[in-house]
């Protein structure tokens, strides 16, 4: 029996889950469906599912894009399509942001002299020429929200704080 209310308790939680989900997964995708007609510019994919705490690459992305892409691409993402792709993703709590200790780590890597912070030229390098490159644009995104106005540096221990995602 009492396994029996255990099975019913964990059937109310995941059904509490599963309508939570949807409610932010809504509500995510109706800010950027500006037309007001349950689509979005697949140009702003990234942004909706990255605005969810997901923190998938390039790589993956497309993948994504691909799931959600009618079978002839318009240029937008129907609603329905990305819910479904949206829901389970997030049910399987894919693409988690990494901890602030694993960024702190990789930042410090970063920082050869042990300042405790980079300079604006140091991250410009790393983030245009390795790895995945950022774009013009997402590099001016992300200085706006890491250098110090005071002292025009990146402090990686705040920042590594600001990139953290609450878990809840």
């Amino acid at each position: 029996m009492a396994d029996a209310n255990n099975a019913k308790d964990e059937s109310k939680e995941a059904d509490g889950n599963l309508s939570e989900i949807q409610r932010k997964v809504q509500a995510a995708f109706e800010i950027f469906d500006h037309e007001n007609n349950q689509t979005i510019d697949v140009r702003e994919l990234g942004t909706v599912i990255r605005s969810l705490n997901c923190c998938p690459t390039e790589g993956e992305l497309h993948d994504m894009l691909t799931e959600c892409e009618e079978d002839e691409p318009t240029g937008y993402i129907k609603y329905e399509r990305f819910e479904v792709m949206m829901t389970r993703v997030l049910m399987e709590r894919k693409y988690r942001p990494d901890p602030e200790e694993k960024l702190l780590k990789a930042l410090e890597i970063l920082d050869q002299d042990r300042k405790g912070y980079l300079t604006v030229e140091e991250i410009t390098n790393y983030i245009t020429k390795d790895g995945e490159p950022f774009s013009q644009e997402e590099l001016e995104e992300m200085l706006s929200g890491a250098v110090d106005t005071e002292k025009g540096v990146i402090n990686y221990k705040d920042y590594a704080m600001i990139l953290t995602v609450d878990e809840n």
